[in-house]
């Protein structure tokens, strides 16, 4: 990222805690994402609040959105982009203006893009962090998280956190975290490459509705994209009718992608979200908010995670199991 500091844990969700519990205190107002990690959404409705930090959630997308949820006590903004699992985009530039005209610090959970597509820090934003478990790690082995930023933020919460919370990164974590991020230029322009592949090969099947991703000319902020990404990652979206049928299906056709969660591996992975089962369990969306998350995400969408395969055997395993 370009950093002059970084403070690493356990977990991504360590990371955020910490992040959350250094900068934030009774009396503070944050600033978030509507749509982001599920974990960090559900951390901010159901905990924060027992520790007297009130939160607003936004479109991260709608800058005039984010700048009237400021209050005279907000002291944080935080943003996923691209956003889980809609890949929505945050204007980092805009937002950072609009953050420090307040007095108020930027976070970016920058996950989804990894510091070989976007580096938060070079538009201003205050601290970048990531799930080391998913493209730096790579591999789908190791578990880690990280904050980085300004070497006195970063010591100054390290000091804190960092010493008092318990979440740190073990040492084999760190070890094999350390190698995946000796390949980690090579499996994301791998990674770009054949989920552009894999977007184009969906756009024009016959059984799929939608596709999202940032590299296409059909996602609502490709100018943005091309702006702030310097690749367009491996996370591809799309919708199709059928639902948890379909993903069923899905799940038992397909031969060379696993039906499973987690992102940013060597191996393709696709995982079914359900919009209104998301929407209860994590988001709790609710009006104008729940109408722009379906005007992405539909009833749901099939997040892939795209890997390190051959791309043209990854279309014909989802073009298998999608008929």
């Amino acid at each position: 990222e370009e950093a002059e500091g970084a403070a690493c844990f356990a977990s991504g969700m360590a990371a955020i805690t910490a992040l959350f519990t250094h900068v934030l205190g009774a009396g503070d107002h944050l600033v978030m994402s509507d749509v982001a990690y599920a974990g960090a959404v559900e951390y901010t409705r159901d905990l924060l609040p027992h520790l007297g930090v009130s939160v607003t959630a936004v479109d991260a997308s709608d800058n005039e959105a984010v700048a009237r949820a400021i209050q005279p006590n907000t002291r944080l903004i935080h943003v996923e982009t691209p956003c889980n699992p809609i890949l929505r985009l945050a204007d980092l530039s805009t937002l950072s203006s609009i953050a420090h005209e307040h007095d108020v610090l930027l976070s970016v959970d920058s996950t989804f893009a990894s510091p070989e597509i976007t580096k938060p820090l070079e538009y201003g934003a205050d601290f970048v962090m990531h799930s080391l478990t998913k493209y730096f790690g790579g591999h789908g082995d190791a578990l880690g998280g990280v904050i980085v930023g300004s070497t006195s933020a970063v010591e100054a919460l390290r000091a804190r956190v960092g010493v008092h919370a318990g979440g740190v990164l073990s040492p084999f974590n760190a070890w094999l975290i350390l190698r995946g991020i000796a390949t980690l230029p090579l499996r994301m322009r791998a990674h770009s490459e054949s989920a552009m592949a894999v977007a184009r090969f969906l756009e024009g099947h016959p059984r799929v509705e939608r596709v999202i991703y940032p590299g296409l000319p059909s996602h609502p902020q490709h100018e943005l994209a091309c702006m702030q990404m310097r690749q367009f990652s491996g996370i591809v979206s799309f919708q199709a009718s059928g639902g948890v049928a379909l993903a069923k299906q899905l799940q038992e056709r397909m031969g060379l992608i696993s039906y499973a969660v987690s992102l940013g591996d060597v191996r393709s992975l696709l995982f079914y979200i359900d919009t209104d089962e998301i929407v209860d369990s994590s988001f709790g969306l609710q009006g104008a908010a729940l109408s722009a998350y379906r005007e992405w995400a539909g009833d749901g969408v099939f997040r892939v995670s795209v890997g390190l395969e051959d791309p043209d055997d990854l279309c014909q395993d989802l073009d298998q199991a999608l008929r």
